[in-house]
């Protein structure tokens, strides 16, 4: 196979840094574009000595002239602690790096994937969410920084692909975790982790009976690998994630368990635009890709864990919340 020279924005960040990992033990020459608002060098410190990895700082709200095969558009903060601190910031990047992304791949005739979100969906009152659901957004509440800046950036790569046939995959991701999630990026994985490793109680917005679904890294960043190599015709967008859908509260309980922690649990008010449920319709990337989850989740979270608890010495382990 003929190596190729991957761009990955965001490549410093939790799922960037597994797919640039991925990329490179594949054989690929990747070059990782961070501006390092919540990704970190500690994430990709291992490729930093590889002769196929090249990292650059940089912000994708301004044009990169590079020359590449394909382009992953990672780059967003993902959490709402990160992307609520600077919303219009957040905005920027989602639109902006679109634009920026899509003019690259135009240039250079690169494949692009586009790293959407299940956020577009919203609040559904389509459960679970198929890809011809159109959501149910709040466009002028807290989220809606996050939520319409990647409708706006699913709009664009449409756009690109059917005015200038740019050869575009659109990947709507739902919720992923795994080794070297921010600690305090408020994601409810990470929080429940941090918490029960701390002896705090875990803090459960709402009264627990939200549900989530959660895929593991490693199954996610084969979907978006299995998304890149399909044929052109496979534009999606796409679902991504782990049908199997679970509580808050049973999420807590299971953390509980495996940590082995005594820490009770504390509700707070669900905060505004939270989801109340949230689970992903994979059928159509079964079908095209082939693809669909092996993580369970009892042997993600151990995983999760474990690294959890190597960082437990360090200071930002007590202030999840």
């Amino acid at each position: 196979m003929q190596r190729r020279r991957i761009l990955v924005t965001g490549g410093a960040g939790f799922l960037g840094s597994h797919l640039c990992e991925r990329l490179v033990a594949r054989g690929d020459d990747v070059l990782c574009v961070d501006n390092f608002y919540t990704g970190t060098k500690d994430n990709i410190a291992h490729l930093l000595g590889t002769p196929r990895f090249e990292l650059i700082r940089h912000d994708v709200t301004f044009p990169l002239y590079v020359e590449v095969d394909e382009i992953y558009n990672l780059a967003c903060p993902a959490s709402p602690i990160h992307y609520q601190y600077d919303p219009v910031q957040t905005t920027k990047t989602s639109v902006h790096g679109a634009i920026n992304m899509l003019g690259l791949a135009k240039r250079t005739g690169a494949r692009i994937l586009q790293a959407s979100t299940s956020e577009v969906y919203g609040d559904p009152t389509v459960h679970p969410q198929t890809e011809d659901y159109r959501g149910n957004v709040n466009p002028i509440g807290p989220r809606a920084c996050y939520d319409e800046g990647k409708r706006c950036a699913e709009t664009l790569f449409f756009d690109y692909y059917r005015q200038h046939q740019v050869r575009i995959r659109v990947a709507r991701i739902f919720n992923t975790y795994g080794p070297r999630m921010h600690p305090n990026d408020g994601r409810v994985v990470s929080n429940f982790i941090v918490q029960a490793l701390s002896g705090k109680p875990i803090t459960i917005y709402g009264d627990g009976r939200q549900t989530r679904s959660f895929c593991y890294v490693d199954d996610l960043v084969d979907g978006l690998i299995r998304l890149m190599d399909a044929d052109d015709a496979v534009t999606g967008p796409l679902n991504l994630g782990n049908p199997g859908e679970f509580t808050i509260r049973e999420l807590a309980e299971k953390v509980l368990a495996m940590v082995g922690s005594t820490s009770g649990m504390v509700q707070l008010p669900l905060p505004e635009d939270d989801p109340l449920q949230r689970r992903p319709d994979i059928g159509k990337a079964e079908k095209l890709l082939g693809w669909g989850p092996t993580v369970p989740l009892d042997q993600g979270l151990a995983r999760t864990i474990d690294y959890f608890r190597t960082l437990k010495s360090q200071p930002a382990i007590g202030a999840g919340g």
